[in-house]
């Protein structure tokens, strides 16, 4: 079968779209028919093994931790899946695999694919599905009169956020660039601004908030100041770097750290069916283009979530 592998970390030259032997599932194993994964901005930490240290993981490593596609063969032991259905997953981050043709995946991660889009779309979902309700469901536990502002609210986490959010009854202010605010406002934000002055403070934007989140990467004293957003017994929960609390105004502060859930994907999964959660998909490009979307991405030129599709 044809998977893009790279046998050590470093530059985008290391990826290479090679012939492996098809796996075999062991027990409490699925093994997947790929038709789609996804690119994470977290693909490009691991290669070039900034994360290695964080999270071992064995070389060669075939890339991928989201997948999309029909189960091929089951494992021993595994009940509630047939040979056809339509399924995803996120792979643990020390794992991976979704770059190839088929891919193994443990059975207890696997969950139904939504039915209302295309199979392949469904790879944008896992980890940014499950990191933005990770943030916005069981770290800011966002419920109905809340204010909240969501900082980086135009990328995939941050807009899937800004749903979660309006759902749950919040009012919402989507902070990001003027291209994103016809998205963001039909998405059910009150409003959108453009990036925040972090010196001008939480007045000029209508805060302070209940639930201040984060998916922009700023300096530690940047990062700070996003404190001042956050109202006497409010949250700030960041997934781009840790953000002080402040006890004497009782504002905590949690991080984002996204693994695998298939409970929580298949809620997501519901969000989609029901229509009040909305992928969008920046891009499409078939798996011989991988190693480019990771150049695109390292240079700053990939445009926003884009699907890898395998078949």
């Amino acid at each position: 079968m044809k998977a893009i592998r790279y046998h050590e970390f470093g530059s985008t030259e290391v990826l290479r779209q090679e012939e492996v032997e098809r796996p075999v599932p062991g027990a409490g194993q699925v093994l997947v028919r790929v038709a789609a994964t996804s690119f994470n901005p977290v693909d490009d930490h691991i290669r070039l093994g900034v994360l290695a240290a964080m999270i071992p993981t064995r070389l060669p490593i075939t890339p991928g931790l989201d997948v999309a596609g029909t189960v091929a063969e089951l494992g021993d032991g595994v009940s509630g899946l047939r040979v056809g259905d339509p399924v995803i997953a996120m792979f643990p981050l020390d794992q991976h695999g979704g770059a190839a043709e088929y891919a193994l995946v443990a059975a207890d991660l696997v969950t139904a694919a939504p039915g209302s889009i295309t199979l392949a779309d469904a790879a944008a979902l896992p980890l940014t599905g499950l990191a933005a309700r990770q943030a916005a469901v069981e770290l800011a536990g966002i419920t109905a009169g809340q204010t909240v502002l969501v900082n980086g609210a135009g990328g995939a986490v941050g807009g899937l956020v800004v749903q979660l959010a309006v759902e749950a009854g919040a009012t919402v202010t989507a902070v990001d660039g003027a291209q994103h605010a016809t998205r963001l406002l039909g998405y059910g934000a009150a409003t959108v601004v453009g990036p925040l002055d972090l010196d001008a403070g939480p007045a000029a934007v209508d805060g302070p908030f209940d639930v201040v989140v984060n998916h922009v990467r700023l300096a530690p004293d940047d990062l700070a100041k996003l404190t001042r957003y956050v109202a006497d017994g409010g949250i700030v929960v960041s997934s781009a770097g840790p953000v002080p609390a402040d006890e004497a105004r009782a504002v905590r502060t949690a991080g984002v750290w996204v693994g695998p859930d298939a409970a929580h994907l298949a809620d997501l999964v519901s969000r989609i069916d029901r229509g009040v959660l909305r992928l969008h998909i920046a891009d499409r490009r078939p798996l011989a283009e991988l190693p480019a979307v990771h150049q695109d991405a390292s240079t700053g030129k990939l445009l926003g979530k884009t699907v890898i599709v395998v078949a």
